[in-house]
């Protein structure tokens, strides 16, 4: 009886040991290898808050054409830019002053500032205008076996996936590496997609960088699963086991 009782100690011992195979990131790296990093301008979509700047060489020329605080440069943050910025309306449009209504859904912001700057210069408002788009309520929803779950504003206009997962903290031990969800919207298209990030296979895909609204998704393992069940811990079924040795023992006597 002893024997067994050993054997199954062992076993449970064996079982919950995790390999290096599931938990170290990125195996196939080799020292000193090398590729181009190909960076991505992501497409504005419904529902983002744009701040447009313009200036030109006369200041008072783009005066109707920029945004207006009431506060000075050194307290203006990013929430009253983004109370005062541009909704991409449903429609996929911004209502921007004088030129109207401008319809930039679908576009980089590159592909915006050039948009607006021809209209400005085509219509005869501001000589040679330089234009400056961002999109500033960027976020991300990283969800399950991370450290700190929850929902992350960016303003980086090119942010990873590694950096994604940083700022919730990592994954935890639990967490499954070889197979992380990335649920995307774009263009009111929803994708799904699985990144191995034991690999560096995915470093070249369209998901190395995330896009605003990016939810992730990081499962549990095996023994986490088996956790969350009736008995939440190895620790309870030892104590069960050592519950029922004792029991034996003493009717034994």
């Amino acid at each position: 009886m002893i024997k067994k009782i050993f054997l199954l100690f062992l076993s449970l011992a064996i079982f919950s040991c995790a390999s290096k195979k599931d938990i170290l990131y990125y195996q196939d790296l080799k020292d000193g290898s090398q590729e181009y990093i190909n960076y991505l301008s992501n497409a504005i979509q419904i529902n983002d808050i744009l701040f447009i700047k313009v200036s030109a060489l006369i200041p008072e020329s783009v005066e109707p054409f920029n945004v207006q605080t009431s506060s000075t440069s050194n307290n203006i943050n990013i929430e009253t830019y983004r109370i005062q910025g541009y909704l991409v309306t449903q429609d996929g449009s911004i209502v921007f002053p004088i030129l109207g209504n401008i319809n930039l859904a679908g576009k980089s912001t590159i592909e915006a500032q050039s948009i607006i700057a021809k209209m400005l210069s085509d219509g005869g408002y501001i000589k040679e205008p330089k234009v400056s788009v961002r999109v500033i309520n960027s976020k991300i929803t990283v969800l399950g076996e991370v450290k700190l779950p929850g929902t992350y504003s960016y303003d980086e206009q090119n942010l990873s996936l590694n950096q994604a997962i940083g700022l919730a903290g990592d994954l935890t031990i639990n967490g499954v590496r070889k197979d992380v969800l990335i649920i995307r919207e774009v263009n009111g298209v929803r994708t799904y997609a699985h990144v191995d990030l034991t690999s560096s296979d995915w470093f070249s895909s369209p998901y190395y960088y995330v896009k605003q609204n990016d939810v992730i998704i990081v499962s549990p393992n095996g023994p986490r699963v088996t956790a969350s069940g009736y008995l939440n811990s190895i620790g309870v079924t030892l104590g069960a086991i050592s519950l029922g040795l004792t029991i034996y023992i003493l009717l034994k006597k």
